[in-house]
């Protein structure tokens, strides 16, 4: 049933109408995406408004989808959408939309098992959107947004990325006094805060002049100057509370207090009975109340019913849709639960349980398990608890299934409340370890790892949970997950030592601990593991996923220590068998070190981007996206920002946060932004992401450890802290056990730039222990290098002339051949930024010895123009400084030109307008297509039947043409043009 029509006219709304609309449609452009977040507390009018911008938009031949989200923390997944697809299959003419809306809704009941489905389901359902839209720009409007579910979230955040190809706007609406505390809402607002296509509106209550007209508008005359203040100095501002004022002044109610509440007490004590029993009706319920599960809670004919209904209207209590009832203000529902007996309560959500178990249907569990809790019946609210969160978990929903599990655990604990007769019902059997278990496991996939651990640790207290070495396993898993890998990996070795462990479970403890012992670059070590995995798992038939997880991890240790070519044949090989087994997780594993290695210590940096973002694209296929995605992601950015494309980096590393990863998969992504934010000189950006990844790891996460240090080195150095930098490089040389020799020269040359820092600046003492045990380490490193491979060796003596040349600053002014020799290997290792910090400290140590003028000058501009390239704020700054000091003139851009440093957002690839390829030929078109494929020359030849030297001719004439330097520029091109 409609609500009747609202004569309160829309005052001070005007420019807002006008704003969200263009915010909306007008300022969109075709196949872009937008949002406005309408923020402001209760009754300060969002939803009037709403429904004012979205006729307007309808108007303007736009698809507007409005939904509302559920009023309980059990929410099932996806509900605002659903809803808004079911209010539009009803009011659809088009048999195009009607099947394009039915197709989409069938994609709900589709099973997508596995907890990476998610990401297939997000792509059905952006498909989905496409086809009902057809073309027309699609605005989805959802009101009361803070309590959408997470699953909704998801969805939002994944089309607002402009993943789904879909032009979309949000409109969303969302009750600011709810976000308190740890809100998820708030850390989401906060983050889309800095997208331009967003907008976060904060409906501010009406200003005098505002209340001043509606009241007068309701009333049906200006109030008189006593009448107007108190109005003022009672409502606020807040058009309901006006609204409600003003209709008791114009009817002649007094006796009213100050207060809202008393405001709602007597409305609801001026309603008829029956309209009084079914305002308390649709309080207790959870909205919308459908008007036959209304009938069957407050049990009144049809006749009466409506007239009840349509009383409650008329008294703006109550308003009206085709999907059911809803309280005008939630306020009311507040004051009302302190007016019934709790018997009476009970009584009530009885009823709505009752009815509700009548009618089955998809989103009854849920609230079947909220009303036969309120009613105190906690054996019947079980069984829906736990149908409602098999539910969510078919949907992907994990937030929601933890919650519903949870929520199981507590109902099978609590006792069934005494009925009338005195008879206690009988508690309902259940399975308590399959309980835990199921909360823990939904609670390891939706990234609450620590609550996950927690109920782990009450399955292992359980008499029929799971046997030992599968606990230690799962404890592993949840642990690696969170960032803790210390810990992580005494479990590991717990359950390779346990009694009960069967030849499988033996066989995953090692693979998994081979793959640990290798993120924390103990390759030595992971090699061993590895192998002793590969014949754990050749004795137990179907073991594939760990002889993949064994392979890549024995592939890296061996490229890494020895044979590089070896390595990694035995890794491409683990891919290989990881596609043909087609388990998602075994493919997503293989590609990650594959891509680790390349862009690491191999230092082929643009196939180990190519590869890294061609395996996030194929676990994306997956269903991967929120976990191996962005992983792989991460590891892309590395590789582009060390070859110095920043802006690309930015822009994958904003791309693949917007998945919210949580645990490692965080740290990951946040150290890899932070690397970003060091270069950029973003010092508040860099400490809010350092601060972030140390409480993630103050759980026991050595993993991540070193990297951390060496960016929070690097950090101090910029702010001239170098006391600062020193703690940092002197605790990662303590706490790291890692054989990754190129990390370990990065710590030792950030720790002798921090010690040379300090002789130049003069603000902190040369520390010579410090000093002596840096260039300890550095001999070291160069011992130890001289075993690993050539890649290896060839990035480590980047790394250590770079410690040859800060030790000549210690020991005088620096020498300038040092610094020469530090250039001249970054230049060839395609290392932009350590290459132009070297020019600078080769022309500063040339102009201290009154030495080559000219030449000092030559390399402080081509400094300039690099950090100037890359958007290097500090090192720029740093390079005018010292050209400043000596008279050198720097080329800079001319006047008008856009500044290089930092696109805060970069803007999405635009398609483009001719075919870029046009000027290459057929067979430097298929080199190409193999090149974005992420095969080197050698692999291209053999595909192709032709020589590498000829490949590598090709690949140069590609270059050309296209004005590129890099494989990775060359691919981008191809794909856009592809994709056009």
């Amino acid at each position: 049933m409609a609500s009747d029509v609202d004569t309160a006219p829309l005052v001070g709304r005007a420019d807002t109408v006008t704003a969200l609309r263009s915010a909306l449609l007008d300022d969109v452009a075709p196949g872009h995406t937008a949002a406005v977040f309408l923020t402001g507390e209760s009754g300060v009018g969002k939803t009037r408004l709403l429904a004012e911008v979205s006729e307007r938009l309808r108007e303007a031949g736009a698809l507007v989808l409005t939904g509302s989200c559920l009023d309980i923390g059990d929410a099932s997944p996806l509900h605002p959408l659903r809803q808004a697809l079911r209010r539009f299959d009803a009011e659809a003419t088009e048999a195009r939309l009607a099947s394009a809306v039915r197709g989409l809704l069938q994609v709900f009941d589709e099973e997508t098992p596995g907890p990476d489905g998610a990401g297939t389901l997000l792509e059905r359902v952006s498909r989905g959107l496409q086809l009902v839209a057809g073309g027309r720009p699609l605005v989805l409007v959802l009101d009361d947004f803070q309590w959408v579910d997470r699953s909704t979230r998801q969805l939002l955040l994944y089309l607002l990325a402009g993943l789904g190809d879909l032009q979309l706007s949000v409109l969303a609406a969302i009750r600011a006094e709810s976000l308190q505390g740890a809100h998820p809402l708030r850390r989401v607002l906060t983050e889309l805060r800095r997208l331009r296509s967003v907008r976060v509106v904060d409906l501010a209550p009406l200003d005098r002049a505002g209340t001043d007209e509606l009241a007068a508008a309701i009333v049906g005359a200006p109030l008189n100057p006593d009448a107007a203040d108190q109005m003022w100095q009672r409502s606020g501002g807040n058009p309901f509370v006006v609204e409600e004022l003003a209709r008791d002044l114009r009817d002649g109610r007094d006796g009213l207090s100050d207060t809202v509440r008393e405001v709602f007490l007597a409305r609801v004590d001026a309603l008829p009975q029956h309209a009084h029993a079914v305002v308390h009706a649709v309080a207790a319920g959870v909205e919308p109340v459908e008007h036959w599960l209304l009938a069957q809670v407050v049990r009144l004919p049809e006749e009466e019913l409506i007239d009840a209904v349509r009383a409650a209207v008329a008294h703006r209590l109550l308003v009206g849709a085709d999907d059911g009832y809803r309280l005008r203000h939630r306020l009311v529902a507040e004051v009302l639960a302190h007016e019934l007996l709790p018997a009476e309560r009970a009584a009530l959500h009885r009823r709505y349980a009752e009815a509700l178990t009548s009618a089955t249907a998809e989103l009854h569990q849920a609230r079947l398990a909220h009303h036969w809790r309120l009613a105190g019946e906690p054996g019947r609210a079980l069984p829906a608890a736990m149908a409602a969160a098999r539910e969510a978990e078919r949907l992907q929903g994990y937030t929601e299934a933890h919650r519903h599990w949870s929520a199981a655990l507590q109902l099978a604990n609590t006792p069934a409340a005494v009925s009338p007769d005195g008879d206690r019902p009988d508690p309902v059997e259940v399975n308590r370890a399959e309980l835990l278990e199921h909360a823990a496991e939904t609670a390891h996939h939706c990234g609450e790892h620590a609550r996950a651990l927690a109920l782990l640790e009450e399955l292992a207290a359980d008499p029929a949970g799971p046997a030992t070495c599968a606990l230690h396993i799962r404890r592993a898993r949840y642990l690696a997950a969170a960032g803790r890998s210390a810990p992580a990996e005494a479990e590991y070795r717990r359950a390779l030592e346990a009694a009960d462990c069967t030849p499988r479970e033996r066989a995953t403890a090692a693979a998994h601990l081979a793959e640990l012992l290798l993120h924390l670059g103990r390759y030595g070590e992971a090699g061993d593991q590895a192998r002793e995995a590969l014949e754990l798992a050749a004795a137990v038939e179907g073991s594939t996923s760990e002889l993949v997880l064994a392979s890549a991890a024995l592939g890296f240790s061996e490229a890494f220590l020895e044979d590089p070519d070896a390595g990694l044949a035995v890794m491409r090989n683990a891919l290989e068998i990881a596609e043909r087994a087609g388990r998602p997780e075994d493919v997503a594993c293989a590609y990650l070190h594959l891509a680790e290695l390349l862009t690491g210590p191999l230092n082929i940096l643009e196939e180990g981007v190519v590869v890294a973002r061609r395996g996030a694209e194929r676990v994306a296929e997956l269903g991967l996206g929120r976990t191996w995605e962005t992983r792989l992601l991460a590891i892309a950015t590395n590789g582009l920002f060390r070859v110095g494309q920043w802006a690309e980096a930015e822009k994958v590393v904003a791309a693949a946060l917007r998945h919210r990863p949580s645990g490692a998969d965080a740290v990951e992504l946040l150290l890899a932004r932070c690397r970003l934010s060091v270069g950029y000189g973003d010092i508040e950006a860099s400490d809010r992401d350092l601060e972030a990844v140390a409480t993630v790891l103050a759980g026991g996460g050595a993993r991540h450890v070193l990297p951390m240090l060496i960016l929070r080195a690097g950090l101090a150095m910029w702010q001239g802290r170098h006391d600062l930098a020193r703690q940092a490089v002197q605790r990662g040389l303590t706490e790291s056990r890692s054989d990754d020799v190129i990390v370990l020269a990065t710590l030792a040359w950030h720790g002798l730039r921090a010690e040379a820092e300090a002789h130049a600046s003069r603000t902190v003492e040369v520390d010579p222990t410090a000093v002596r045990r840096l260039r300890e380490v550095a001999e070291r490193v160069a011992r130890k290098s001289e075993k690993a491979g050539a890649p290896v060796r060839y990035v480590a003596d980047g790394f250590l002339a770079l410690c040859d040349a800060e030790g000549s600053r210690l020991d005088g002014k620096g020498d300038p051949e040092l610094w020469a020799r530090s250039a001249e290997l970054w230049d060839h290792r395609n290392h932009p930024y350590p290459a132009a910090y070297s020019r600078l400290r080769q022309a500063e140590a040339l102009l201290a010895r009154r030495s080559k003028p000219a030449t000092a000058g030559k390399l402080l501009r081509q400094a300039y123009q690099m950090a100037q390239g890359l958007g290097a704020v500090p090192l720029s700054s740093e390079i005018r400084t010292l050209a400043g000091r000596a008279r050198v003139t720097l080329e800079e851009r001319p006047a008008g030109a856009r500044p290089v440093p930092r696109p805060r957002r970069a803007p999405a690839d635009a398609a483009p307008a001719v075919d870029e390829l046009e000027v290459l030929t057929a067979r430097e078109r298929e080199v190409l297509a193999a090149v974005a494929e992420g095969l080197t020359n050698k692999e291209i030849g053999q595909r192709l039947f032709i020589s590498e030297r000829t490949i590598g001719v090709h690949v140069s004439h590609i270059f050309d043409k296209l004005q590129v330097r890099t494989r990775v520029q060359a691919s981008a091109i191809f794909l856009r043009n592809r994709s056009a």
